[in-house]
Order: C-alpha cells, then sequence, then structure tokens
C-alpha cells in the first residue's frame, strides 16, 4: 500500500514537472522570438504549419523573429517541441521534389497546455497594469437566475433537462465573469496600495475610488450575498438529482465508455455547474462553509485594509508639509544617473549627494578632561593611548566575561515594606483622631496622630473662603469664613471640619508639645460611604 501511495507521488510529481516546463519559453534569453512563433500558432485552429509557413507567417506579422532563417527557426521549434508547447504533425507531405520534402517534412501544431498558456500570458502582457472594472451587473444575474432555478427545481415535476442545462450554464459563466473581475480588481488595487510616493493628484484619484467605487461594489455584495445563501440553500437539497438528470440528458464527453477513456487516454473536464465541486465552490463564494471565511468576509477585509492604506498615505502626505516627505522619486532619479554615468563621474555624483569624501584622519577622541583646541596640530597634540585589541584586531569589542545585571529585588522589598508600614500608620492615626474628636484637651496624641492633623488642619484653611466682615464701628473688616472650611482624605476616610468660634481655645496635647488653636473648634469624623461612591464616580 505504501510503495503505491509513493509511486503515485512521483508520477503526480513527474506530471507537474512536465506542465510546469511548458513556461520555459516566457523567461528563456530568446523569449521573444518563441512568443512571437507562439502567437502564429495561436492564430490558427487545428492546423499544422511547416517551417516556410512559419516564415511567412512571422515576416507578414512584423515580429521581432521576422528574421530568422529557416535552420534557426527549426531550433527554436525543436525547442518549442521539447517543452511541450508544440506537437510535431503527423500528416502525410504531398511533395512534388525532393527539396520542397525536405522543407515541409517538419510540421508542427499546437498543444492545448501551450495554447492555454501562450493566450494567459497575453492578457497578461496586454492587460496587467490595466484596472478592469468589476462586472457588478453580474452579480444580480447570479441572484435572479439562481431563485428562478430554485423555484422551478422545486415546483412539481421538477424543471426540463434542457432548460436547466441552458439555465446552470448561464449562471456560471456570469459567476465565473464577475469572480474574476473581482479577483483582478483587488489585484490592481493592491499594486497601487504598495505605492508611498503618490502626489497630492494620484492621491486625489485613489481616494474617489476607493470611495466611490470600491464602496459601491462592497455595498452591492453585502446585499446581494444573504439573498444569494438563500436561493442556495433552498436549491441545495435538490442539486444532486438535478446533476444526474442533466447527465441522463446530455452526457457530452462523459458518454465515452469506461474502456474507451481508459484505452484513449482521456481525461474529461466537464463544465462549469455539471459536477457538485463547482456548486460547492459557489456556495463557498458567499457562506462560510468550512469555517474559514467566505469570499465576502475576504472581500471586506481587503476593502477595509485599503482605507487603512489610504489612511497611513494621508498621513505620509500631511509629514511632508513638515519636510518629512517620501524622496524615492529623488532616488530613482539618482540611481538613473549612476547607471548612466562613467565610473569617475559615478565617484563625484556619489560625494555630491552623500557626502562620502575621502578620510582625512584616523583616531581616537582624547579623555573628556583633555580639551585640545581645533588649531592644535596632530603632529603636537597629545598622545591618546590606542587599546590592545583595537590596534591588533581592529575590534572594539570588550573583553572576558559580562557583569551580571544587578538585583535590586531586595531594595524594592524593603521599600514596598516601608510603603506598607507608613500606610498603617497613618491609618492607625486617622483612627485615633477619629476617637478623640470632641475631647482633644483630654487625650495625648501620638506624633502621627498629631502630624495627621495638622495636615488636614492646613489643607481647611487654605480651602477657606475670604470675606468681609462689619465690626462694632461699623467698619468693613476682611477675614476668614470658617463655617464651611474643611478638609479630607479619601483613603484613610477622615474628616475634618473647622468651625470659628470667638472667644474659644483648643488645646491639643501630644507626645511633641502642646498646640493651642485660638477662635477654633475642630470637628473629625469618618467619610461616608456614599460620599466616597461619588468621589468614586466622579473620578471614573
Amino acid at each position: 500500500m505504501g510503495a503505491s501511495a509513493s509511486g503515485a507521488a512521483q508520477d503526480a510529481d513527474e506530471e507537474a514537472r512536465r506542465r510546469l516546463n511548458a513556461y520555459t519559453y516566457l523567461s528563456a534569453p530568446e523569449r521573444l522570438e518563441h512568443v512571437a512563433i507562439m502567437r502564429v500558432f495561436c492564430g490558427t485552429l487545428l492546423a499544422d504549419l511547416a517551417v516556410p509557413d512559419i516564415m511567412a507567417k512571422l515576416r507578414q506579422a512584423g515580429a521581432s523573429a521576422a528574421g530568422l532563417d529557416a535552420d534557426t527557426l527549426t531550433v527554436r521549434l525543436e525547442q518549442l517541441v521539447q517543452w511541450g508547447n508544440l506537437l510535431r504533425s503527423s500528416h502525410t507531405v504531398n511533395a512534388s521534389s525532393i527539396s520542397e520534402y525536405q522543407r515541409s517534412r517538419s510540421r508542427y501544431q499546437l498543444s492545448k497546455l501551450g495554447e492555454r498558456i501562450q493566450r494567459d500570458a497575453d492578457g497578461v502582457l496586454a492587460e496587467a497594469d490595466a484596472a478592469r472594472e468589476v462586472s457588478n451587473e453580474l452579480l444580480a444575474l447570479v441572484e435572479r437566475g439562481l431563485r428562478e432555478l430554485a423555484g422551478l427545481v422545486t415546483a412539481p415535476g421538477g424543471i426540463e433537462p434542457q432548460d436547466g442545462l441552458e439555465r446552470i450554464s448561464t449562471l456560471f459563466v456570469q459567476f465565473t465573469e464577475f469572480a474574476d473581475s473581482i479577483r483582478d480588481f483587488y489585484a490592481y488595487l493592491g499594486q497601487v496600495l504598495s505605492r508611498y510616493d503618490l502626489d497630492s493628484t494620484e492621491y486625489q484619484g485613489f481616494k474617489e475610488l476607493l470611495l466611490d467605487y470600491v464602496e459601491a461594489i462592497t455595498e452591492d455584495v453585502a446585499f446581494r450575498a444573504p439573498r444569494i445563501s438563500a436561493a442556495l440553500d433552498t436549491l441545495w437539497p435538490h442539486i444532486p438529482a438535478l446533476l444526474e438528470r442533466l447527465d441522463a440528458h446530455a452526457q457530452g464527453l462523459t458518454g465515452l465508455s469506461a474502456q474507451g477513456e481508459s484505452r484513449l487516454g482521456v481525461r474529461i473536464q466537464r463544465s462549469r455547474g455539471r459536477e457538485l465541486a463547482d456548486w460547492e465552490g459557489l456556495r463557498g463564494w458567499f457562506s462560510d462553509t468550512d469555517g474559514q471565511g467566505s469570499q465576502v468576509d475576504q472581500l471586506r477585509d481587503a476593502t477595509l485594509r485599503a482605507l487603512q492604506s489610504l489612511l497611513a498615505n494621508a498621513k505620509r502626505m500631511l509629514r511632508s508639509a513638515t519636510g518629512e516627505m517620501s524622496r524615492r522619486k529623488d532616488l530613482l532619479r539618482l540611481a538613473r544617473w549612476f547607471d548612466e554615468a562613467a565610473p569617475q563621474d559615478a565617484h563625484d555624483m556619489a560625494v555630491a549627494a552623500f557626502g562620502l569624501y575621502g578620510a582625512r584622519h584616523l583616531g581616537i577622541p582624547p579623555a573628556t578632561d583633555e580639551v585640545v583646541p581645533a588649531y592644535t596640530s596632530w603632529w603636537t597634540g597629545p598622545v591618546v593611548e590606542v587599546p590592545v585589541a583595537l590596534r591588533e584586531r581592529g575590534s572594539r569589542a570588550q573583553r572576558g566575561r559580562t557583569s551580571a545585571v544587578e538585583d535590586h529585588s531586595a531594595q524594592k522589598q524593603r521599600l514596598r515594606e516601608v510603603a506598607r508600614q507608613r500606610a498603617v500608620a497613618r491609618a492607625a492615626a486617622a483612627d485615633e483622631l477619629r476617637s478623640a474628636s470632641g475631647r482633644f484637651a483630654e487625650v495625648r496624641l501620638t506624633s502621627a496622630a498629631l502630624g495627621l492633623l495638622l495636615e488636614l488642619l492646613a489643607t481647611a484653611l487654605g480651602n477657606a473662603q475670604l470675606s468681609r466682615r462689619v465690626n462694632a464701628d461699623g467698619e468693613r473688616t476682611v477675614g476668614f469664613d470658617l463655617d464651611s472650611a474643611s478638609s479630607e482624605d479619601a483613603e484613610l476616610r477622615i474628616r475634618l471640619i473647622v468651625r470659628r468660634t470667638t472667644g474659644t481655645q483648643t488645646v491639643l496635647h501630644s507626645a511633641d508639645g502642646d498646640l493651642l488653636l485660638d477662635d477654633l473648634e475642630l470637628d473629625v469624623n469618618r467619610t461616608s460611604a456614599a460620599v466616597d461612591g461619588e468621589a468614586e464616580a466622579s473620578v471614573s
């Protein structure tokens, strides 16, 4: 079993190598002559041509191979035969003389693979840089065709085989043309997106292309994709039976018997829509059937990437106003000058463009504490010690082991412990102040509690408002209004309210001494949870 599988893999590799060899003529040194010869054959249908016939057609077309003589042309033809693009013809030659027989005995005809490759090559040469319009109107025809086909298939009696064959063929031709136009357009779009040297005019056209044309495409696809998916869901259970009816009605090349097919070595390529795999590909284009996303999803992602590239170009153009612009065009122009210049001129241009002058001096800068004036000659200036590694090996790398990175984990742990102890001490001081509120004259505060109280008192006095009062003589004086002066610490959940009361004295006893406050009353309490919640909401 393993040997047969290995043999099948080798046969597949050999077949792939044979097919890829047919592309060799497009990269050979004589590729222009090969292309001209292949175009002569592609202009005929089921015809074999001799060397004189090919020479006459080349001269008539005025191709690059028109000047080839018979011997050189024969070499080119034989090379195309070896690559698989041409086949030797087995037609009988009727000649009236030996010379005519010698000229006409070698006749060639086009192979199927060679014709396909040349047709694709001509398409690339003719339209590779063109922006292909998307056949958006075909999507509406695909939707209508699927809905009508679903209605006819599900109707009593089913659809007539000939009508179904015509509808399916038309449907897949329209879908294939639409899908090809989508791929070609987005390939062109990717080519434009890769450019970073768009000027203002090109950028304006590119912006209109994206914002108008691409948006219209994506909106139309997004609008019709669900309808097409719904029609395919309705039609899907009936497709196997429909394909069997079509095969029974018109077998086409599949009418060859299995014996004849094996004897002739014929492989049949069915028309689009005649196999279940074609329908699976159509369904997978509009719906996610394998968990890897549909082509509609890829189209949406590609459009998003295109818009992001448009924004990137817009940012680049804005930066260009400040001097940060792309120099791609200038560098390409300079590269062309280098390519066309003589060697000495190229050296001069390099000096002028990049400032790459010849080296004047080589050395090592002196130590920072040895300031040498610029006018000091190198002959009389201080000598700089050159390291041995640099002098002998030309290396500036440090020798020996690299020192390990210093570990600061212990310092970090110590700082975290200090911060934790400080937070615990402040919380204890806050609890002490709240318990001593209203009886400060009776208790003796710790240094931490007095420090926290003074901190809150300074903040409260700073929050006091200036006001003007009228004294007993009728004069207006300026003073502090302490009726609403307060301060608080949200983390410690403590609030200090300071009131001004004439004739009152508040004495604070502490380990650091006594503090006397004239005309002030202090009230310390706990902040409520509602106040904290409002504070957190305002911060967020």
